[in-house]
């Protein structure tokens, strides 16, 4: 009897300690032991989820394929994105601004976290950057400006200065031609109609060069940017006016080349009956320069994918950009032409 009633007290005592021990466990929040060794088997999985960081997304919109200069951009674009660990959405327009619209709503259904686009032209932007900044979506302009009446819909530019460009090429013309006291016959050669670097690098050489009478501008006419108009325009103009030209003004290499084998085709000497100023500064100009059939390559930088990647970045992080980022840039001539050549990274 006495035996039964000290198991009933002890079987007592250890139900009370039991219990004293799940509301002690309950109460501090602690788990019981039946739930620490449960625990051992459940994966954490927000503390894995904490261990991966979602990349970052561009959309990209470029113009087009039209030049050496152009790939350079797309091949820099591409490297940096890369490089920077940016998952990249890229789409060619192909030179029309209508397939830009496309791809810039394709990047907004995507909810991409930022969109960069290199418009072809500038005007007729200010709806679609509206639908942009309605979806929350910040936006860089990379090498050409867009005319807008409102800058808030984009955070910055990042490209070059071409109306200092176009300075830049005038201001060579006149030192070059500074013995000439008669009239020097000019041939501009432009790009795109209506891109930002046809219409700037015409004004920056035209304000340079009003101030000197006898330099004047026979004739301006679009090539588009592209060898094969380069050299289809200069051989028309050529035929029509080839003993008035002294100089030809072109607004990129690629149709300063064209160009250039319009007028050997023509009998004429590169450099020399005509002097060239392009703007760009590919591999393939400082090779001409080097044999004399280019006389100064304006530089225009296609390298504007590290400046690209490192905007998106600062700007997801929350940081402010300058309205414009523009990069520093060069003017070649003859006399530098050998020691650059094997320097060119396009």
């Amino acid at each position: 009897m006495k035996s039964k009633l000290l198991i009933i007290l002890f079987l007592g005592m250890i139900s009370i300690l039991y219990m004293f021990d799940s509301v002690h466990n309950s109460s501090t929040g602690l788990p019981s032991s039946e739930e620490k060794s449960a625990a051992k088997n459940v994966v954490n999985h927000n503390d894995q989820d904490q261990g991966l960081v979602r990349p970052i997304v561009l959309g990209f919109s470029q113009l087009g394929s039209e030049s050496a200069w152009r790939n350079a951009n797309t091949i820099s674009i591409r490297e940096a994105a890369e490089e920077a660990g940016i998952e990249l959405h890229f789409e060619d327009a192909d030179q029309s601004q209508s397939k830009q619209f496309e791809a810039i709503r394709t990047f907004i259904k995507q909810k991409v976290d930022v969109i960069a686009i290199a418009p072809v032209i500038e005007s007729g932007w200010e709806p679609i950057l509206k639908e942009i900044k309605q979806a929350g979506i910040p936006l860089i302009i990379l090498d050409r400006l867009v005319n807008v009446s409102d800058p808030s819909l984009y955070v910055t530019y990042i490209g070059s200065d071409f109306y200092e460009e176009g300075r830049k090429a005038g201001k060579y013309v006149i030192d070059k031609m500074n013995s000439r006291k008669d009239t020097v016959g000019i041939v501009e050669l432009v790009g795109t109609e209506g891109s930002t670097p046809s219409i700037a690098r015409g004004k920056g050489f035209r304000d340079v060069i009003k101030e000197h009478a006898n330099l004047k501008i026979l004739k301006s006419e679009s090539a588009d940017f592209t060898f094969a108009q380069g050299k289809q325009v200069m051989k028309s103009i050529l035929t029509n006016m080839s003993n008035e030209i002294n100089v030809l003004y072109s607004h990129n290499d690629d149709m300063a080349l064209g160009a250039i084998e319009a007028i050997e085709e023509f009998g004429l000497r590169p450099g020399k009956d005509i002097i060239i100023i392009s703007v760009d500064g590919t591999n393939k100009a400082f090779e001409k320069m080097a044999e004399g059939k280019i006389n100064s390559v304006v530089e225009c930088n296609p390298l504007l994918g590290p400046n690209l990647m490192q905007a998106v970045n600062e700007l997801m992080q929350g940081r402010s950009l300058p309205k414009r980022i523009v990069t520093p840039e060069s003017v070649f001539t003859e006399t530098m032409a050998l020691e650059e050549v094997g320097k060119r990274k396009y």
